[in-house]
């Protein structure tokens, strides 16, 4: 049993956490590092086991276009802030995960700025794929080559050239005896050359016991990477979309129906990192079109089989929307540690929850997963003994399930459930869940969280008002609108159907400033119809 099967991540993008500047301009700047030792403290009472942090080397912007992959970000201090960092997350008992960016690097990098300078005299053109200096490209290099996604300020590095590989996994042995780093997520990694990445997992597997890989995978066939000789975890982006849709369309049967897919095609998902939202897609709390779902989304994250993560903030409830088209500045904000924990916080207090039943109950790490209970609206599923029940109906739900004779009780709001007759009924709060311990087996007393998922919409996110509480205009206007109900959806206007949104979301709780904004920013007509007719 290795650290990561049961690991609770906890995901930090550095230069937008700590405030660095948007552009480095290469010079000694404070340790901005070092601002994040009380998030660590943080992380430890949330139970958070591991860190993945990054990206963290020296680059010209977002940190993916790395310069030097031997110093840390001069935006954030030097190699010894990043030192006593690591060393401090491992006295709080929390592994440390770096981002590692080997598919490409930045036009700054010593080996791309000799390919610029001497050009076919360059001992380091072959580091790069298909360079051609019969081309030309928008930075006038005399000279064109392959790049990631289209952006020539990421040239892709030519991982078939044994001098390359050498270089990075010796790049990644420094890290090890540098820092004393546990693992890599890897960028990119449904790009990156499978031969290469046999490489480095040869690597892991004699430089540090445990050493743990993570791709970044968004489509394909996960076992390709998932295997002894590759990678140990991939990024588990179709549940990421399912949890918020299955709860934006009201269908469980998303939700599961992805679960199955994988374990049909022999995929063990408890390798899968799980996520809601990371450094690359919007808030969950801003996806959601009714946020009290935040709740059973959550307790799904946790209790479904794979390796959970919590972007940083997002367990304050925070919202994070790329307002601007190409830009991640939203979603990758500077936050104030003090400011998000004054007062009482509904979504900082079902993390803490989720974060201790997880470490207690070994079951929702390794056990194996059944479903008993699947509507559009419930979801009832077992992971060895332990039952896990989620309702997004904006009303209170009744289920029975198949279960042995015994009594449970629930770890989240403290019920105790007894089965009769072979079945268990439940009773399920709107746009909440339960996760249910056997009593017959002595453990751990839960302290019961307030039920707060019916008054999400005023009380779960404080902070993120302190953030953003700003109004449109065209929010005020849709206040004047009534619609007319009895009028088929089809033949309603855009503002008809903005209001008639407003007015079903008005009957399942308080409507905010923020619901308003989001209603009246969506002008696509097809989005409108699919959104008024999720109702029930």
């Amino acid at each position: 049993m290795a650290w990561y099967d049961e690991a609770f991540f906890y995901h930090i993008y550095p230069l937008g956490l700590c405030g660095a500047p948007k552009t480095n301009p290469y010079e000694e700047g404070p340790a901005r590092l070092r601002t994040l030792w009380p998030w660590v403290d943080h992380l430890k009472e949330l139970g958070v086991t591991a860190l993945y942090i990054g990206p963290l080397f020296e680059s010209g912007s977002h940190g993916y276009d790395t310069s030097d992959y031997r110093k840390l970000d001069s935006r954030l201090g030097s190699n010894g802030d990043l030192k006593d960092f690591v060393a401090y997350c491992h006295e709080s008992g929390i592994r440390v995960v770096l981002d590692a960016v080997f598919n490409h690097s930045g036009r700054d990098f010593f080996a791309f700025r000799d390919l610029r300078e001497k050009r076919e005299q360059s001992p380091y053109r072959d580091w790069y794929c298909n360079v051609n200096f019969r081309n030309n490209n928008e930075y006038n290099d005399g000279f064109s080559y392959d790049n990631w996604g289209g952006y020539n300020l990421l040239a892709k590095f030519n991982l078939r050239n044994p001098q390359v590989v050498n270089y990075h996994l010796d790049t990644v042995r420094r890290w090890v005896s540098e820092f004393d780093i546990d693992g890599l997520r890897l960028d990119t990694a449904d790009v990156l050359d499978f031969d290469f990445m046999r490489a480095l997992r040869g690597l892991a597997n004699s430089i540090k016991p445990e050493f743990w890989l993570m791709g970044e995978v968004i489509h394909g066939e996960y076992q390709r990477w998932v295997n002894p000789q590759t990678l140990h975890a991939v990024t588990d982006y179709p549940l990421h979309k399912a949890l918020y849709s299955g709860h934006n369309d009201h269908n469980y049967f998303e939700i599961a129906h992805t679960l199955n897919r994988f374990i049909q095609n022999g995929i063990d998902c408890r390798s899968l990192y799980s996520f809601a939202d990371n450094h690359d897609v919007e808030r969950i709390h801003t996806k959601l079109r009714d946020r009290r779902h935040w709740t059973p989304v959550h307790i799904l994250l946790f209790c479904l089989p794979g390796i959970p993560s919590v972007y940083y903030g997002s367990e304050f409830g925070i919202d994070g929307r790329k307002e601007r088209r190409g830009s991640d500045d939203e979603i990758r904000p500077a936050l104030d540690l003090a400011k998000l924990r004054e007062g009482d916080n509904d979504c900082l207090e079902l993390v803490r929850a989720l974060g201790r039943v997880y470490r207690e109950e070994k079951a929702l790490a390794w056990g194996d997963y059944e479903q008993l209970l699947l509507t559009t609206t419930q979801y009832v599923f077992r992971r060895g003994d332990v039952i896990v029940a989620v309702n997004n109906d904006g009303g209170e739900a009744v289920v029975s399930v198949p279960c042995g004779e015994g009594s449970y009780r629930g770890a989240l709001h403290g019920e105790r459930f007894r089965a009769e007759n072979g079945r268990l009924s439940l009773r399920l709060a709107p746009c909440d869940g339960e996760i249910l311990i056997p009593e017959s087996r002595s453990g751990t007393e839960y302290e019961p969280i307030r039920s707060g998922a019916e008054s999400r919409e005023e009380n779960s996110a404080p902070a993120a008002a302190a953030i953003r509480n700003e109004q449109s205009p065209a929010a005020d206007s849709l206040r004047a609108v009534q619609p007319d109900l009895s009028k088929p959806y089809d033949e309603m206007s855009v503002e008809e159907l903005q209001a008639a949104i407003l007015q079903k979301l008005a009957k399942n709780g308080p409507v905010t400033d923020r619901m308003r904004r989001d209603v009246a920013e969506n002008v696509y007509r097809n989005s409108l119809l699919n959104w008024v007719r999720s109702f029930r």
